[in-house]
């Protein structure tokens, strides 16, 4: 494909990126909804509480401990033929995942789409970098920023609708004829790019970040599983993740040819923007995730009905993402993050006050503003990450943030997820110990374990022990709403860091987009020309 005709299809290409966004993006979330009926021996395989975690937490280790290395390899090999081989993973393991016969086969699947999730991702944001001109990619990455989020809300209603419908391997079966679409389409609008000049691979740089993201993450995931640091293989793989990331940190600093130019970070574009979307998509994910149980175990509303309550959500991504670029332009980058970071943290305090009983359309306002607020600081942020570095290192810079991203969820998830688990059993402790003595004697040591451990666990057992368990309902969400509400107090401490982080060391200004054929970072942005886009075929 010639440079003039990437020009002319350039917003056909995004909108097949964003078709591949949606169905990678949303995978993180669509399983969610069907937990419950995976732990089902008859509905579905009978997975254990552990198994149910790894079916979830296997995608996201092999996804963000491969983010890095196919953003640098896209940037040499070509970020079309590497999302075609993505693509081609993730339709296969999404098949697999759909018919497999036993938990542990659904977590090897679910790990072979994060393989191929983590080769599409990072030539997203590559390709709209290398095709847009400079005065068009913020929009673009505005509508780019638009569809994550708007992924992240589709994946618990469509599960919820799918369930509603269908066996449990349709949540993963819908992705196939999403994927054979990008396939067919992303030969006719997505030009093939790549660096021109990338240099000698940094081989040694490629193989440390490998492992130390993966046992960095799977430290991580580990400790909130199970709200303990104390157990070897967990601060093990912590340490060993951090020491060898930080080998890899000074590899690349003193590498000729690094595969992460370390002196990206002394822009404080690029590095305030890394730290901001850190601090909110920690802050934020414990929460989406535990909301989820709140309108499931707590509200008791269905699949389908919790994942339509998410929507409003994925509306104020779609509206706000896309409009962030103006608002920019009209009050600057550090006004408008700052508007969003205060609020994020202004629906953090509400959530600190949810109960059982608060209204609905309360909640749902909410949740519109929180995701609209999000979208107005992903929007600069990301813009920012893109416009710091040159266009051939397109691929390495969107690596990094989409790292970050789930680096940070991860954590989210893991560390307030303690919160709400440690608040949880002292709530619950006390009511399961008088129940098991006065009124279920039957009930042995490990029982009350597992019960205590969530309020699904709980719950359980409640369903099992039919109306004598209903006194256990009340203290159960009574306990799930205290760790909610802890957990949202974390968040909004962080939030307020966040907030910090922009108000002192964002600047006032955006930066500049630099042309795709700018040999290094002071070139002038008069290559808006579609005819000097060089590295585009």
């Amino acid at each position: 494909m010639d440079a003039q005709t990437a020009y002319r299809r350039r917003w056909g290409g995004l909108a097949v990126l964003i078709i591949c966004l949606l169905v990678i993006v949303a995978d993180n979330t669509i399983l969610n909804v069907a937990l419950r009926t995976l732990s089902d021996p008859e509905a579905g395989l009978g997975a254990s509480q552990s198994q149910l975690a790894w079916a979830i937490n296997s995608y996201t280790l092999v996804f963000a401990g491969l983010l890095f290395t196919f953003g640098v390899l896209g940037d040499r090999w070509g970020r079309r033929r590497m999302i075609v081989l993505g693509l081609t993973v993730f339709g296969a393991a999404s098949a697999l995942s759909a018919y497999s016969h036993s938990p542990e086969q659904l977590i090897l699947a679910r790990a072979a789409m994060g393989l191929g999730a983590s080769m599409v991702m990072p030539q997203t944001l590559s390709v709209i970098t290398n095709v847009f001109p400079p005065e068009q990619r913020a929009r673009a990455i505005g509508f780019w920023a638009g569809s994550v989020g708007l992924a992240l809300a589709i994946g618990p209603s469509a599960g919820g609708l799918l369930l509603e419908n269908f066996w449990w391997g349709s949540i993963f079966l819908v992705n196939v004829p999403f994927v054979l679409m990008g396939l067919a389409l992303v030969f006719f609008l997505v030009p093939e790019s790549r660096n021109e000049n990338p240099g000698r691979l940094d081989v040694l740089g490629v193989l440390l970040s490998v492992p130390g993201l993966v046992l960095l993450i799977y430290g991580i995931i580990t400790a909130g599983e199970r709200a303990s640091l104390t157990d070897w293989d967990v601060w093990g793989a912590l340490v060993g993740g951090a020491a060898v990331l930080t080998l890899f940190l000074v590899h690349e600093s003193r590498a000729h040819n690094p595969s992460l130019d370390v002196r990206f970070f002394r822009n404080p574009r690029f590095s305030v923007a890394i730290a901001i979307i850190m601090v909110l998509f920690f802050s934020m994910s414990g929460i989406i995730f535990f909301l989820s149980f709140y309108w499931q175990s707590v509200r008791e509303f269905s699949p389908f009905v919790a994942g339509l309550l998410v929507l409003p959500s994925a509306l104020g991504q779609m509206i706000m993402a896309p409009l962030s670029p103006t608002l920019v332009r009209w009050a600057g980058p550090r006004v408008v993050a700052a508007a969003g970071v205060l609020s994020v943290c202004a629906c953090f305090l509400f959530f600190t006050q949810l109960e059982r009983d608060t209204p609905l359309p309360l909640i749902v306002g909410f949740f519109f503003l929180q995701a609209a607020a999000m979208a107005v600081v992903l929007t600069p942020a990301t813009d920012a990450i893109m416009s710091s570095v040159p266009p051939g290192r397109a691929g390495a810079a969107s690596a990094v943030q989409n790292t970050v991203r789930q680096v940070a969820t991860a954590m989210g998830v893991a560390v307030l997820g303690a919160v709400i688990s440690f608040r949880y059993r002292a709530g619950i402790t006390p009511t399961l110990e008088t129940f098991a003595r006065e009124e279920a004697e039957g009930l042995d040591g490990e029982e009350l374990r597992s019960a205590g451990e969530s309020i699904e666990g709980t719950l359980a057992i409640a369903r099992n022990l039919g109306e004598e368990g209903r006194a256990l309902v009340g203290p159960a969400k009574e306990a799930f709403m205290s760790g909610l509400h802890t957990a949202a107090a974390v968040s909004l401490c962080f939030g307020l860091v966040g907030l910090v982080v922009v108000l002192v060391w964002m600047p006032r200004e955006s930066g500049r987009h630099q042309p795709v054929n700018a040999p290094n970072e002071e070139d002038s942005d008069d290559s808006h020309d579609p005819d000097g886009h060089r590295g585009v075929r």
